[in-house]
């Protein structure tokens, strides 16, 4: 049995089929529907976190390939404080045939899966978004018809989604740079994990402070709210930190010409991202939210299919 955590423990083999079943099955739907693989199987969805793409988007894979999703409310378990993780985990393995978590602390995705009978799906957690990084790589290879070769930056905070996208960009043959502020870097275990990778792929992970540097050819561009959940505390002092870290115009007219602009939403528009550039000709945003459901379709077959 194998969850899906974190993108480094899988093969960059295994991913690759991963996203060339996510082309099928996506081809699939706009065809006339998917086929009915998880018929009679359930996924149990705790959420900590509020969420649109995540919710709804595995809530429709699940019932475009027959099966059901069980959506279950921050409230309703109190995950680690009303009751323990290995005891949820325990208890929904013998109603469902999988489980997915959107969560604040990563040691939560890690212990469900320690005590689950069934595959685990990382929704979420502090530490990393794999699911997010699987739709932005098939977005960029709807877009560019190949993943190897190219050019990511990533301008902002080193989070959660930046380090997933890291390891997808290695996994992917995907040169992956990043601009933030100083203070704000990757974690450096996450940067040389995903080194590791992209070293075997034979293309380079940046880190810099330059954004106008990082983003200069690049086919890629990627940013991300300066305040993530949880951060609230933090947001007079993180926008005045991030405000020269806009990805706008000026920034956008640096890269190729036919780079494409990514965010995995939501965005703050007006600081982050302009709404020139959020709704331009390099915006590719739109395809990426939706790529979320299928993406997740392939996650969900290759686990619990």
């Amino acid at each position: 049995m194998r969850h899906f955590i974190d993108l480094c423990d899988w093969s960059s083999e295994d991913l690759r089929e991963i996203l060339n079943l996510a082309l099928t099955l996506k081809d699939e739907w706009r065809s006339g529907g998917n086929r009915p693989i998880l018929q009679g199987k359930a996924l149990a969805m705790i959420f900590q976190k509020p969420s649109l793409r995540t919710r709804i988007s595995f809530e429709m894979a699940m019932q475009h390939l027959g099966g059901h999703a069980l959506y279950i409310a921050p409230d309703e378990i109190g995950l680690g404080k009303r009751e323990s993780v290995g005891d949820v985990a325990r208890v929904l393995s013998g109603y469902v045939q999988g489980i997915m978590a959107r969560v604040f602390a990563h040691r939560d995705v890690i212990d469900l899966a320690r005590y689950a009978s069934v595959p685990v799906i990382n929704g979420l957690s502090d530490a990393s978004h794999p699911c997010q990084a699987l739709a932005d790589i098939l977005t960029i290879r709807e877009r560019f018809g190949r993943t190897d070769g190219l050019r990511i930056a990533f301008v902002g905070d080193g989070n959660n989604v930046a380090a997933s996208l890291m390891e997808a960009a290695a996994h992917f043959g995907i040169h992956f740079t990043i601009a933030t502020p100083p203070g704000y870097e990757l974690p450096e275990i996450e940067v040389d994990r995903a080194a590791q990778i992209a070293e075997k792929n034979g293309v380079k992970i940046e880190m810099m402070h330059d954004r106008m540097e990082a983003v200069r050819g690049a086919d890629v561009i990627y940013t991300d709210t300066w305040v993530s959940m949880g951060q609230e505390a933090e947001t007079a002092k993180r926008v005045e930190v991030f405000k020269a870290y806009q990805v706008n115009d000026e920034l956008v007219a640096l890269a190729a010409p036919d780079a494409i602009v990514l965010h995995c939403l939501p965005a703050h528009r007006g600081q982050e991202i302009t709404d020139s550039v959020a709704d331009g000709e390099h915006s590719a945003i739109f395809q990426q939210a939706e790529n979320r459901l299928h993406a997740q379709k392939a996650v969900l077959v290759t686990l619990m299919g």
